[in-house]
């Protein structure tokens, strides 16, 4: 078995061979001067299970492309497996058309990973749990729920916690989470727009009052909803709330935004490399996934059961 890594998410990629008691295949994975990117291996990887660690966070084209030419470089290689770890995978709200004549991108990129000669793809917290399906070839997608609910038993188990969905789509995940955390109740955000200019009514389904709340995700772009959220639960009487998100894409303002709202915490994991972004941030805090990721890669190269790390 061989790991890889791209330039998307070196820290996690150094975590996880950490965890493995692996090094990291010497590779280079530059730009020439017009940007076009250069990939060599600069070891034998023939006959080799290597997995390639990359991210298609923001720059979402640049990491995607990386991708495709390690996968690629690998193949000509004669590598015997090539399996793309893809711990955030880009692209994956554009899952469905929501209009005439738009595009459905993440099975363009489902469909460029596999004819790029990936054997197999691992991911964690897939926007849409259909995603697995536009993809052609064998798909784990795994869930941070276990490496939160532990988080949450250690920090908040004293407290009188309820789970919080910040819509009414992330119901499964909020149910989930919330079965590990002892069958603890659940609320759900409801948001609605009346019409075009005028801002949001949330209103909360399920008493909150003297709850601490846990809002549960899997993305937390601009971060505006979240904090809503957190506001209209904090003014329906809850005690606090913390927010727990897989992936923290955290574009434009939104550290700032989180850090003036209703937010107690905010906790991502380390499936983007944003640990710049997120420096001076008091209320955003990292949790890592990189001994789950490692854990699922040992499984899959040793052809055991993956889905037994959730039960």
């Amino acid at each position: 078995m061989k790991l890889m890594t791209g330039n998307s998410n070196l820290p996690l990629a150094r975590d996880i061979a950490a965890y493995l008691e692996l090094p990291l295949t010497e590779a280079l994975v530059r730009r020439f001067a017009d940007d076009e990117i250069f990939v060599e291996i600069r070891e034998n990887v023939r006959g080799e299970d290597v997995f390639v660690i990359q991210s298609t966070s923001f720059p979402a084209n640049d990491n995607l492309m990386e991708l495709l030419i390690c996968i690629d470089a690998l193949k000509r290689a004669s590598a015997k497996r090539i399996t793309a770890v893809i711990p955030y995978f880009g692209y994956a709200r554009q899952d469905r058309k929501p209009g005439p004549r738009t595009p459905i991108s993440a099975k363009l990129v489902a469909n460029l990973v596999t004819t790029a000669g990936a054997d197999r793809v691992l991911s964690a917290d897939l926007h849409a749990g259909q995603i697995q399906g536009f993809f052609d070839i064998p798909t784990d997608n795994l869930f941070a729920a276990p490496v939160m609910s532990a988080d949450i038993h250690a920090r908040f188990g004293d407290k009188n916690l309820m789970v919080v969905s910040p819509d009414v789509g992330g119901v499964v995940r909020a149910r989930a989470l919330a079965k590990r955390l002892d069958n603890a109740p659940l609320a759900i955000v409801d948001k609605r727009r009346e019409r075009a200019g005028e801002s949001e009514v949330m209103n909360i389904i399920g008493d909150v009052e003297g709850r601490f709340c846990i809002l549960i995700d899997d993305i937390v772009d601009s971060a505006g909803t979240l904090c809503n959220a957190a506001a209209a639960l904090k003014e329906s009487g809850a005690e606090d709330v913390v927010a727990y998100v897989t992936h923290g894409v955290l574009s434009g303002g939104a550290v700032a935004r989180v850090e003036g709202s209703a937010l107690r915490e905010l906790v991502i994991t380390d499936s983007i490399g944003n640990q710049e972004a997120i420096a001076g941030a008091n209320r955003i805090r990292h949790l890592t996934i990189a001994p789950l990721l490692a854990e699922a890669i040992r499984r899959i190269a040793d052809e055991s059961s993956v889905s037994s790390l959730f039960d």
